[in-house]
């Protein structure tokens, strides 16, 4: 007798599960992103914003202290329950959010950041994602994650300068606490009870999840897509006014190319993965990456000898969101699917602290690079650091989907409890 393949439709709490925890990136993310295009400007404005490493580091520590503090945080989750943890992230950031608010200097501003990125709850969000979803749409609930923080990106080009021209940093910084004690209020009354954890159930392990070669993989991928995310940025703003576009109009290139991205993640993402070629999706990402590195390496030389085409440019943006944003919903998944669900916390843990430490590593290296070699050299680097992971990535084999009730079929005590 055939049995008929697992269903690919989301379950009534597999939809309420995603769209609540993307929400709460949302809220979090916004926060922090509407903060950064304006930063530098009103940073120099407090006493001390005068020396530019400073400024860099008040930006910067934010992905230092996040990424030491998300292996512990996940860890924690396998242990403590996963939304304990992440109402206590959530209370960390909004303190942080309010010490900046108040910050009289930039000694403050710093500390306020530092305390922001210690609300490391990322690896306990999508964890619990990965509890309450099924294999075979957990991709399209962490795309649903992925794509609420390029919106919330796309917004914040947008609303940063009018917010900053209102109220000032200290206002962005206002309502990035008031943000934060929002999502809390969605973890407490809108995402789904977790999953009743069996009695006996073992506890997570460090040394099981660095054992995992294809979570090796993947925690290098991600190191490597958020270093080439973050870098590229350091260069891309000036190749735009050079070809140009005022730096207050730049937004009209982010944003169709997010939003084209998200059409063409739709219709290729979750079609071909169903039909088992996510293997081939994946590692085409990543070709596609390392060729749009090439191409801004040839806008960078055309922009060094006369002025670089706003056409190419916004063309190579949008393929490289397209890339991106497949493999920032293929990747959590996967690293979720490669251990045991006792130690989803502690694997998304590692995850997401290369994960930071490649936006630390991105932006340092980065803003070196292009001060002492130019931006040519700068994407060189994105493309040779996008080819290692090609390679690398190259042996991976696409997990195979494990039959799990739907989160609809939970027990009964979990599902009473909402």
């Amino acid at each position: 007798m055939r049995t008929s393949p697992p269903s690919t439709r989301m379950t009534a709490t597999e939809r309420r599960s995603s769209f609540s925890l993307a929400s709460i990136f949302a809220l979090r993310m916004l926060g922090l992103f509407w903060v950064l295009p304006v930063f530098a400007l009103e940073a120099a404005r407090l006493p001390g914003g005068d020396d530019p490493a400073r400024v860099g580091l008040a930006m910067g520590i934010y992905g230092l202290t996040q990424g030491l503090l998300q292996m512990p945080f996940g860890l924690a989750s396998d242990w403590l329950g996963r939304k304990c943890v992440i109402i206590f992230g959530l209370l960390v950031f909004a303190l942080g959010s309010f010490v900046a608010m108040a910050a009289t200097d930039l000694t403050w501003l710093i500390i306020g950041r530092s305390i922001q990125g210690a609300g490391a709850i990322s690896a306990a969000v999508t964890a619990l994602l990965a509890d309450q979803t099924r294999d075979e749409v957990r991709t399209k609930a962490m795309a649903l994650v992925g794509i609420s923080i390029a919106l919330m990106f796309a917004l914040s080009l947008i609303m940063a300068p009018l917010l900053a021209a209102q109220i000032g940093l200290s206002g962005l910084f206002a309502l990035t606490g008031l943000l934060a004690l929002t999502g809390i209020a969605v973890v407490v009354w809108v995402v789904p009870p977790e999953p009743v954890k069996p009695v006996h159930r073992p506890r997570g392990s460090l040394k099981l999840v660095l054992q995992e070669p294809a979570l090796l993989r993947l925690n290098l991928g991600v190191f490597v897509l958020h270093a080439v995310q973050l870098a590229m940025w350091v260069a891309i703003p000036a190749l735009l006014v050079q070809a140009g576009l005022d730096k207050a109009a730049h937004w009209q290139v982010y944003l169709p190319a997010v939003l084209a991205s998200f059409v063409v993640l739709g219709g290729v993402l979750f079609p071909l993965e169903r039909r088992g070629y996510l293997r081939a999706v994946f590692l085409t990402s990543i070709g596609l990456l390392f060729l749009v590195q090439l191409g801004f390496v040839w806008s960078a030389h055309q922009a060094s000898q006369s002025t670089p085409s706003l056409t190419a440019l916004a063309c190579l943006l949008f393929v490289f969101f397209c890339g991106f944003n497949v493999l920032e919903s293929c990747q959590p998944s996967l690293a979720s699917r490669a251990v045991p669900a006792h130690v989803r916390g502690a694997a998304l843990g590692v995850y997401n602290t290369l994960q930071s430490l490649g936006f630390f590593v991105g932006g340092a290296a980065g803003g070196w690079l292009a001060k002492s070699a130019g931006p040519s050299a700068l994407f060189m680097a994105c493309s040779a650091l996008m080819l290692l992971w090609l390679l690398l990535a190259w042996p991976m084999r696409a997990p195979s989907i494990h039959k799990q009730p739907a989160a609809s079929t939970l027990p009964a005590a979990a599902s009473s409890a909402s």
